[in-house]
Protein backbone atom coordinates (compact mmCIF):
# COMPACT_ATOMS: atom_id res chain seq x y z
CA UNK A 1 0.00 0.00 0.00
CA UNK A 2 1.12 3.52 -0.76
CA UNK A 3 2.22 5.92 2.16
CA UNK A 4 -0.61 8.15 3.39
CA UNK A 5 1.69 10.74 3.69
CA UNK A 6 4.55 11.15 1.94
CA UNK A 7 7.64 12.57 3.40
CA UNK A 8 10.51 14.42 1.75
CA UNK A 9 12.97 16.51 3.77
CA UNK A 10 14.77 19.31 1.68
CA UNK A 11 17.66 20.60 3.40
CA UNK A 12 15.96 21.95 6.77
CA UNK A 13 12.85 21.59 5.81
CA UNK A 14 10.27 18.77 5.56
CA UNK A 15 7.81 18.25 2.82
CA UNK A 16 4.30 16.50 4.20
CA UNK A 17 2.28 14.93 1.28
CA UNK A 18 -1.42 13.77 2.37
CA UNK A 19 -1.20 10.62 -0.39
CA UNK A 20 -5.04 9.75 -0.88
CA UNK A 21 -5.09 10.97 -4.60
CA UNK A 22 -7.75 9.08 -5.42
CA UNK A 23 -10.16 9.83 -2.04
CA UNK A 24 -9.57 13.56 -2.60
CA UNK A 25 -6.75 13.44 0.34
CA UNK A 26 -10.12 12.71 2.85
CA UNK A 27 -8.35 12.39 6.46
CA UNK A 28 -9.18 9.19 7.51
CA UNK A 29 -8.51 7.72 10.68
CA UNK A 30 -5.22 6.33 9.68
CA UNK A 31 -3.60 9.40 7.84
CA UNK A 32 -4.19 11.57 10.98
CA UNK A 33 -2.32 9.30 13.16
CA UNK A 34 0.11 9.12 10.68
CA UNK A 35 0.62 12.48 10.43
CA UNK A 36 0.71 13.00 14.26
CA UNK A 37 3.61 10.83 14.53
CA UNK A 38 5.21 12.20 11.59
CA UNK A 39 4.83 15.64 13.49
CA UNK A 40 6.80 13.94 16.75
CA UNK A 41 9.39 13.11 14.62
CA UNK A 42 9.97 16.23 13.25
CA UNK A 43 9.74 17.97 16.35
CA UNK A 44 12.57 15.60 18.11
CA UNK A 45 14.84 16.26 15.22
CA UNK A 46 17.02 19.45 15.57
CA UNK A 47 17.81 19.35 11.59
CA UNK A 48 14.15 20.33 10.49
CA UNK A 49 13.41 23.77 11.06
CA UNK A 50 10.50 24.34 9.04
CA UNK A 51 7.03 22.00 7.54
CA UNK A 52 5.14 22.76 4.42
CA UNK A 53 2.87 20.51 3.82
CA UNK A 54 0.32 19.85 1.08
CA UNK A 55 -1.74 17.53 -0.78
CA UNK A 56 -0.96 15.37 -3.86
CA UNK A 57 -2.54 15.23 -7.02
CA UNK A 58 -3.93 18.39 -8.83
CA UNK A 59 -7.27 18.25 -7.05
CA UNK A 60 -7.18 18.54 -3.54
CA UNK A 61 -5.32 19.77 -0.79
CA UNK A 62 -7.99 17.43 1.40
CA UNK A 63 -11.33 16.72 1.00
CA UNK A 64 -11.77 16.86 4.85
CA UNK A 65 -12.84 13.74 6.84
CA UNK A 66 -13.51 10.22 5.59
CA UNK A 67 -17.35 10.08 5.65
CA UNK A 68 -17.74 6.24 4.91
CA UNK A 69 -15.40 5.72 7.76
CA UNK A 70 -16.87 8.64 9.86
CA UNK A 71 -20.25 7.04 9.28
CA UNK A 72 -19.58 3.54 10.63
CA UNK A 73 -18.74 5.23 13.84
CA UNK A 74 -21.72 7.32 14.25
CA UNK A 75 -23.58 3.99 13.56
CA UNK A 76 -21.66 2.22 16.21
CA UNK A 77 -23.21 5.04 19.27
CA UNK A 78 -22.05 8.58 19.98
CA UNK A 79 -19.87 7.80 22.61
CA UNK A 80 -17.54 6.22 19.78
CA UNK A 81 -18.15 8.90 16.91
CA UNK A 82 -16.70 11.36 19.36
CA UNK A 83 -13.71 9.98 20.05
CA UNK A 84 -12.80 7.92 16.95
CA UNK A 85 -13.61 11.14 14.96
CA UNK A 86 -14.17 14.47 16.44
CA UNK A 87 -11.45 14.16 19.58
CA UNK A 88 -9.02 12.50 16.80
CA UNK A 89 -9.51 15.48 14.67
CA UNK A 90 -9.34 18.25 16.86
CA UNK A 91 -6.41 16.48 18.98
CA UNK A 92 -4.67 16.73 15.35
CA UNK A 93 -5.99 20.25 14.60
CA UNK A 94 -4.43 21.65 17.98
CA UNK A 95 -1.27 19.97 17.12
CA UNK A 96 -0.61 21.74 14.00
CA UNK A 97 -1.31 25.06 15.92
CA UNK A 98 0.61 24.64 18.55
CA UNK A 99 3.70 22.94 17.06
CA UNK A 100 7.04 24.57 18.20
CA UNK A 101 8.48 24.79 14.16
CA UNK A 102 6.51 26.76 11.35
CA UNK A 103 4.04 24.85 9.69
CA UNK A 104 2.78 26.34 6.05
CA UNK A 105 -0.04 24.82 4.23
CA UNK A 106 0.43 24.99 0.46
CA UNK A 107 -3.48 24.97 -0.57
CA UNK A 108 -3.05 22.89 -3.66
CA UNK A 109 -6.64 22.45 -4.57
CA UNK A 110 -9.97 21.26 -2.41
CA UNK A 111 -10.06 22.34 1.40
CA UNK A 112 -13.13 21.77 2.12
CA UNK A 113 -14.31 20.38 5.72
CA UNK A 114 -11.18 18.94 8.13
CA UNK A 115 -8.85 20.31 4.92
CA UNK A 116 -9.85 23.99 5.34
CA UNK A 117 -10.09 23.33 9.50
CA UNK A 118 -6.41 22.29 8.91
CA UNK A 119 -5.34 25.09 7.14
CA UNK A 120 -7.37 26.99 9.65
CA UNK A 121 -5.22 25.50 12.81
CA UNK A 122 -1.33 25.54 10.65
CA UNK A 123 1.00 29.22 11.56
CA UNK A 124 0.73 30.05 8.34
CA UNK A 125 -0.63 29.20 4.61
CA UNK A 126 -0.04 29.63 0.62
CA UNK A 127 -2.89 28.84 -1.57
CA UNK A 128 -2.84 27.98 -5.52
CA UNK A 129 -5.12 29.99 -7.62
CA UNK A 130 -7.00 26.94 -8.11
CA UNK A 131 -7.31 26.19 -4.78
CA UNK A 132 -11.84 26.24 -3.03
CA UNK A 133 -12.51 26.14 0.17
CA UNK A 134 -15.57 25.43 1.51
CA UNK A 135 -17.33 24.30 4.89
CA UNK A 136 -19.46 21.81 4.25
CA UNK A 137 -20.09 20.02 6.75
CA UNK A 138 -23.68 21.23 7.64
CA UNK A 139 -24.38 19.52 4.37
CA UNK A 140 -24.61 16.08 6.05
CA UNK A 141 -26.26 17.44 9.44
CA UNK A 142 -23.32 17.92 11.66
CA UNK A 143 -21.47 21.15 12.68
CA UNK A 144 -17.44 21.08 11.87
CA UNK A 145 -15.59 18.72 14.24
CA UNK A 146 -11.63 19.53 13.96
CA UNK A 147 -12.61 23.06 15.40
CA UNK A 148 -14.11 24.96 12.52
CA UNK A 149 -16.16 26.80 15.22
CA UNK A 150 -14.15 27.92 16.78
CA UNK A 151 -11.07 28.96 14.82
CA UNK A 152 -12.40 30.71 11.88
CA UNK A 153 -14.36 33.03 13.92
CA UNK A 154 -11.23 34.32 15.28
CA UNK A 155 -9.69 34.63 12.28
CA UNK A 156 -12.24 35.56 9.77
CA UNK A 157 -14.67 37.43 12.04
CA UNK A 158 -18.29 36.33 13.67
CA UNK A 159 -20.16 36.90 11.15
CA UNK A 160 -18.37 35.84 8.24
CA UNK A 161 -17.58 32.70 9.61
CA UNK A 162 -21.48 32.33 10.09
CA UNK A 163 -22.48 32.61 6.55
CA UNK A 164 -19.30 30.00 5.63
CA UNK A 165 -21.03 27.49 8.42
CA UNK A 166 -24.39 27.94 7.74
CA UNK A 167 -24.52 28.13 4.40
CA UNK A 168 -21.88 25.35 3.45
CA UNK A 169 -21.06 27.72 0.21
CA UNK A 170 -17.74 27.22 -1.29
CA UNK A 171 -15.78 30.13 -1.50
CA UNK A 172 -12.49 31.42 -3.29
CA UNK A 173 -8.71 31.31 -2.57
CA UNK A 174 -9.14 35.42 -3.00
CA UNK A 175 -11.76 35.58 -0.14
CA UNK A 176 -9.81 32.99 1.74
CA UNK A 177 -6.66 35.64 1.97
CA UNK A 178 -9.30 38.53 2.59
CA UNK A 179 -10.49 36.81 5.91
CA UNK A 180 -6.82 35.70 7.39
CA UNK A 181 -7.43 32.43 6.10
CA UNK A 182 -4.14 32.75 3.80
CA UNK A 183 -1.32 34.60 3.47
CA UNK A 184 -1.08 34.73 -0.07
CA UNK A 185 -2.86 33.26 -3.52
CA UNK A 186 -0.20 32.52 -6.21
CA UNK A 187 -0.11 30.64 -10.32
CA UNK A 188 -0.62 27.10 -9.29
CA UNK A 189 3.21 26.34 -10.42
CA UNK A 190 4.34 28.60 -8.12
CA UNK A 191 2.87 27.40 -4.98
CA UNK A 192 5.46 24.82 -3.74
CA UNK A 193 8.10 27.32 -4.54
CA UNK A 194 6.16 30.24 -2.53
CA UNK A 195 5.16 27.90 0.23
CA UNK A 196 9.06 26.67 0.54
CA UNK A 197 10.53 30.48 -0.32
CA UNK A 198 8.14 31.44 2.96
CA UNK A 199 9.95 28.57 4.67
CA UNK A 200 13.40 29.97 4.04
CA UNK A 201 12.73 32.99 5.35
CA UNK A 202 11.47 31.92 8.57
CA UNK A 203 14.48 29.65 9.19
CA UNK A 204 17.48 32.13 8.60
CA UNK A 205 16.35 33.10 12.21
CA UNK A 206 16.56 31.43 15.58
CA UNK A 207 14.54 28.50 15.54
CA UNK A 208 14.02 29.08 19.55
CA UNK A 209 12.62 32.65 18.69
CA UNK A 210 10.15 31.42 15.98
CA UNK A 211 9.70 28.80 18.66
CA UNK A 212 8.55 31.52 21.53
CA UNK A 213 6.85 33.46 19.29
CA UNK A 214 4.65 30.35 17.81
CA UNK A 215 3.99 29.51 22.04
CA UNK A 216 3.43 33.27 22.81
CA UNK A 217 0.82 33.77 20.24
CA UNK A 218 -1.09 30.45 20.41
CA UNK A 219 -1.49 30.85 24.13
CA UNK A 220 -1.89 34.23 24.36
CA UNK A 221 -4.29 35.25 21.71
CA UNK A 222 -7.50 33.78 23.40
CA UNK A 223 -6.23 35.60 26.64
CA UNK A 224 -6.95 38.94 28.24
CA UNK A 225 -4.24 41.04 26.98
CA UNK A 226 -3.00 41.23 30.67
CA UNK A 227 -2.17 37.27 30.83
CA UNK A 228 -0.66 37.34 27.22
CA UNK A 229 1.74 40.11 27.94
CA UNK A 230 2.59 37.65 30.60
CA UNK A 231 2.91 35.26 28.57
CA UNK A 232 5.17 37.14 26.23
CA UNK A 233 7.39 38.24 28.97
CA UNK A 234 7.66 34.51 30.50
CA UNK A 235 8.79 33.18 26.31
CA UNK A 236 11.59 36.41 26.77
CA UNK A 237 12.92 35.05 30.21
CA UNK A 238 13.35 31.67 28.45
CA UNK A 239 14.71 32.97 25.25
CA UNK A 240 17.06 35.50 27.01
CA UNK A 241 19.45 32.19 28.58
CA UNK A 242 19.89 31.24 25.38
CA UNK A 243 22.97 31.22 22.78
CA UNK A 244 21.07 32.06 20.25
CA UNK A 245 20.48 35.53 21.96
CA UNK A 246 23.81 36.10 22.61
CA UNK A 247 24.76 35.69 18.96
CA UNK A 248 21.65 37.39 17.33
CA UNK A 249 23.05 40.51 19.72
CA UNK A 250 26.83 40.03 18.84
CA UNK A 251 25.88 39.41 15.11
CA UNK A 252 23.87 42.79 14.65
CA UNK A 253 26.26 44.30 16.47
CA UNK A 254 29.32 43.29 14.08
CA UNK A 255 26.60 43.77 11.34
CA UNK A 256 27.47 40.37 10.19
CA UNK A 257 25.04 37.36 9.47
CA UNK A 258 24.23 35.52 13.12
CA UNK A 259 25.46 31.64 13.12
CA UNK A 260 22.09 29.82 15.05
CA UNK A 261 23.06 26.56 16.53
CA UNK A 262 19.48 26.63 18.04
CA UNK A 263 20.78 26.49 21.90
Amino acid sequence: MPDLITYEQKGAIALLTLNRPEKLNALNYATNDRLLALLDAIEADPSIRSVVLTGAGDRAFSAGGDIHEFTESVKAGIDIAVREFCKRGQTMTARLEAFPKPIIAAVNGIAFGGGCEFTEAVHLAVASEDAVFAKPEINIGIPPTFGGTQRLPRLAGRKRALELLLTGDTFSPQRAYEMGLVNKVVPHDQLLPAAFDLAERIIRHSPLAASRIITAVTRGINTTIEEGLLIEREQFARMAATSDVHEGLNAWIARRTPEYKGV
